[in-house]
């Protein structure tokens, strides 16, 4: 969530006083082990901008000095093949990317891993990377798309002008034997303006179908902005994806609060199928959260050609 409203903080305060607790929990989760045999592991994760105008604040520079460590640590111990980030962005008021200081810091501590659906920002928006691990996969190719009336134009404003949102994707082989053909599509649909998220989910149907109609699997991942079940949710499975149960918060308000269910979400179309529960990994690794989402994690099996 790049902002947030404040009858949410109004909430959260209410809640607080009435629980008199510090950690307010409304799920646990197991632990997150390794993946099964052969399975892929994929996660997702909003990772909030970068506010790099400011000094202080929860999200300026300073508290990204301490926040980095904990997201280094969270990326690892996820022992992902795959991780499609939302926000990864240094904000200075613009679109320049020429400068990503997550994105750097994660790619340098991060041996084994490279990023896709990413490049030159003035032609590719590369805000939402998808790492993967390059002993296990090849990148084949990539793409993106706006969430506007004008999808093919870089950074076009959103069905009611406001701030860009897109879609990356990235399509990779597995190199295991090198079978398994498969897309990662990447989505981060706007938190505030239900008919901005509407419109951008018949978009995401418009686009891939293709793909699906063409027999090709597709894993999606991102901050969705709604819960299970919602209309969106709906609409996609109606095009041909299924989405991962998952239970509880995936987003905690940068303090571990579990205040309603998963936002972030997980779902798959063609030739794969779950090889495990998704799991939330809510695990604060050091003084102060990563982020304000915790990051989703779930193994599948893909069938080759």
């Amino acid at each position: 969530m790049r902002r947030l409203l404040l009858p949410v903080f109004g909430l959260v305060a209410a809640v607080m006083l009435l629980a008199g607790a510090q950690h307010l929990r409304n799920s646990g989760g197991p632990e997150l082990g390794p993946p099964p045999p052969g399975a892929l592991r994929l996660a997702t994760w909003n990772v909030h901008y970068i506010a790099a105008r400011r000094t202080e604040g929860r999200w300026g520079l300073a508290r990204w000095e301490a926040r980095k460590a904990p997201l280094a640590a969270g990326f690892a111990a996820l022992g992902a093949d795959l991780v499609a980030f939302q926000e990864m962005e240094t904000f200075r008021g613009g679109n320049d990317d020429s400068e990503n200081l997550a994105r750097e810091w994660l790619l340098g501590n991060a041996p084994g891993h490279a990023a896709a659906a990413v490049g030159d920002w003035r032609s590719f928006p590369s805000t939402q990377p998808i790492f993967y691990r390059t002993e296990r996969l090849e990148l084949l190719d990539q793409g993106w798309f706006f969430f506007s009336p004008t999808p093919d134009a870089i950074y076009s404003r959103s069905f009611d002008g406001s701030y860009p949102a897109f879609a990356s994707w990235a399509r990779f082989r597995d190199r295991r034997g090198g079978r398994a053909v498969f897309r990662v599509l990447n989505l981060h649909l706007d938190y505030a303006n239900g008919e901005n998220r509407r419109r951008s989910v018949e978009l995401v149907v418009e686009r891939t179908r293709p793909w699906i109609e063409a027999g090709e699997t597709v894993l999606l991942a991102g901050d969705l902005n709604a819960l299970h079940g919602s209309p969106l949710h709906r609409a996609l499975g109606d095009a041909g994806f299924s989405f991962l149960p998952v239970r509880g918060a995936t987003f905690h308000f940068d303090r571990g609060f579990n205040l309603f269910g998963a936002i972030d979400h997980l779902a798959h179309a063609g030739d794969a199928r779950p090889a495990s529960a998704p799991v939330v990994v809510r695990r604060k690794r050091g003084p102060v959260w990563a982020s304000d989402h915790y990051p989703l994690v779930a193994d599948f099996h893909l069938a080759g050609p």
